[in-house]
């Protein structure tokens, strides 16, 4: 099969992913532009603390959807581990360089968790709580998504999973990194934000 028949999985897993649902339901529900409060962010933790709790989980759960349903999606239109793969690295590149915000978006680690869920259950379970444990104790979103991410592709070696998922566990992982360099310097400054739910 060549690369041009993936084609198809990663325009439409794109298009998906580039859906704004922090701006969209942001907007709709709370009649607020996400954009203009916080860390200026449309992902699930910018929900949580400028719009409160029940957005930033609706919000989380929308995103962490788009890449499960992309990982589907790329399965259904090609049998193959790297059709999966795929359908889940252009959701988190939609929903981090959106198509409809100017090539601009979220970090991708609610995204990127819902494509980990459909390809990985056990790690993915196993990073979800990792990451819980370090926000609860830390109250440090950003600390808690990097080191969950860094986990992935440790966990998909470690548990024999194809070697397309382990290579996609290490690219998201660089990329949700990046995404969060400028979390990682406020942390080494100790000027991060603690996660804590609020209004605006």
């Amino acid at each position: 099969m060549t690369m041009g028949s993936y084609l198809p999985v990663c325009l439409i897993a794109y298009l998906l992913g580039s859906v704004p649902n922090g701006l969209v339901f942001g907007k709709l529900l709370w009649k607020t532009d996400l954009r203009e409060y916080g860390s200026h962010n449309i992902g699930a933790t910018n929900a949580w603390r400028t719009l409160g709790k029940g957005a930033g989980i609706l919000i989380f759960a929308l995103d962490f959807l788009k890449g499960a349903v992309s990982v589907l999606l790329g399965g259904a239109l090609i049998h193959a581990p790297l059709a999966l793969v795929l359908g889940g690295l252009f959701a988190i590149i939609g929903h981090s360089c959106s198509l409809f915000l100017r090539f601009h978006g979220g970090k991708g680690v609610a995204t990127g968790l819902g494509v980990i869920a459909m390809l990985m259950p056990l790690p993915s379970l196993i990073v979800f709580l990792v990451w819980l444990a370090i926000v609860v104790v830390t109250k440090y979103v950003s600390l808690g998504s990097c080191v969950a991410a860094l986990l992935v592709p440790i966990l998909s070696l470690a548990l024999g999973f194809p070697r397309e998922y382990t290579a996609f566990g290490a690219l998201a992982a660089a990329f949700v990194i990046v995404r969060h360099h400028a979390n990682i310097v406020r942390l080494l400054n100790g000027t991060e934000p603690k996660i804590k739910a609020g209004h605006r």
